[in-house]
């Protein structure tokens, strides 16, 4: 990449040259519908049966279990609106966290306003992490439902789901975990994590935009959002997009390859090496936000006393990465993860998320350390 050096990979990730090798075909000469019959349906079919195998195999799932949709946004209203309306509970029950994403926290809010939910949000501790036992309490006889995602998008932050789901396992309830953070950053198993229902999403691990799927454990029921012509097994109509499934594809098997061969370890040590360096070049004024150890290896999200995350990315243009914050009418508004968490104001306006990716070199950490130290010294004594 040429620019600045990119820092925002839990914003989106770069789609791979043999992402968009593998899916040419199918935007060229094999653009038949997979559900025809004809010649022009076999390479389609057959491209769209490898793709779902293929992402199955990165989730620990069957490719049966796999369906496709066009976002992790839709794919988390899938599993909660989906359960929740085949419950058929009078008022079905259904818990989250606060630090969720803003995909479950809506669709859980539309669950309260149009399904008569009745919806939990569980809070998470200084490292925003659930309580398995804040779980175990807040289930009732009427929950239908726990949503907990894997990775928190902003401090990296990796919930102990295992642990969350044992306790619904013993409650008949079904989980569901939104992992599109996680899902090639890190090994991720749906049978050893215990859950019934998993969100992965194609442009966090280098294939497009407007691609993902939902993991659906074998025997768990969904009301379909998108009704139609029962693609999909009949939990999502429409025309398979063919080409983008075939993207995820072979970014599944890419994450696969360089899980296997450690480079999430390459990336951690690439990230550990940035903290060290801010921290050695802004002595006392570097503080870690979320876990030290259980989060995921490429995210570092740190405060910077004295300064504002937003002031420090507006002064240099050299580096491309991301705050905590939000701007309403020119003002500026803690991360609502960052104030779940108990962080003050002051420390969460200062948060900055900087995340590592596939092409991150030991040059960009290196150069990206010097350009934010020396920012963060200007823009202090302003």
């Amino acid at each position: 990449m040429t620019g600045a050096i990119y820092l925002d990979y839990n914003a989106t990730t770069p789609v791979d040259p043999a992402v968009t090798d593998a899916m040419l075909p199918l935007l060229t000469s094999a653009f038949g519908n997979p559900s025809s019959d004809h010649h022009y349906g076999t390479q389609p079919r057959a491209a769209l049966t490898r793709a779902r195998a293929q992402v199955a195999a990165l989730a620990g799932a069957s490719a049966e279990e796999i369906v496709f949709t066009g976002s992790g946004s839709e794919a988390d209203n899938l599993a909660l609106r989906g359960v929740v309306l085949a419950s058929g509970v009078d008022r079905p029950h259904v818990i989250t966290q606060r630090t969720e994403h803003p995909a479950v926290l809506h669709a859980c809010e539309a669950l309260r306003r149009w399904h008569n939910a009745d919806v939990t949000l569980l809070p998470v501790d200084s490292e925003g992490l659930v309580e398995p036992a804040d779980l175990a309490a807040a289930l009732t006889e009427r929950t239908v439902l726990v949503s907990i995602m894997l990775a928190n998008n902003e401090t990296g932050a990796l919930q102990p789901i295992g642990e969350l789901s044992r306790v619904t396992r013993e409650r008949g309830v079904l989980f569901h975990c939104d992992a599109a953070q996680a899902v090639g950053k890190i090994p991720v198993d749906v049978t050893e994590l215990g859950i019934d229902l998993l969100t992965v999403v194609g442009h966090k691990m280098y294939a497009p935009k407007g691609i993902a799927a939902l993991y659906v454990r074998a025997g768990v029921r969904l009301e379909p959002l998108v009704y139609g012509g029962g693609q999909e097994r009949g939990s999502r109509a429409g025309t398979e997009p063919v080409a983008m499934a075939v993207g995820l594809g072979a970014a599944a098997d890419l994450a696969a390859t360089d899980l296997a061969s450690g480079g999430h370890h390459r990336i951690r040590q690439l990230r550990d090496r940035l903290h060290a360096s801010l921290a050695e070049g802004l002595p006392g004024r570097v503080t870690l936000n979320g876990p030290l150890d259980a989060r995921l290896p490429n995210t570092l999200n740190i405060s910077i006393d004295g300064i504002l995350g937003h002031d420090l990315l507006a002064a240099q243009s050299g580096i491309a990465a991301s705050t905590g914050s939000a701007c309403h009418s020119g003002a500026h508004e803690p991360s609502p993860v960052l104030t779940a968490m108990g962080l003050g104001t002051s420390r969460s306006l200062a948060a900055l998320r900087l995340s590592l990716g596939r092409w991150s070199s030991e040059e960009d950490v290196d150069r990206a350390a010097e350009l934010i130290v020396s920012a963060a010294r200007a823009v202090a004594t302003r």
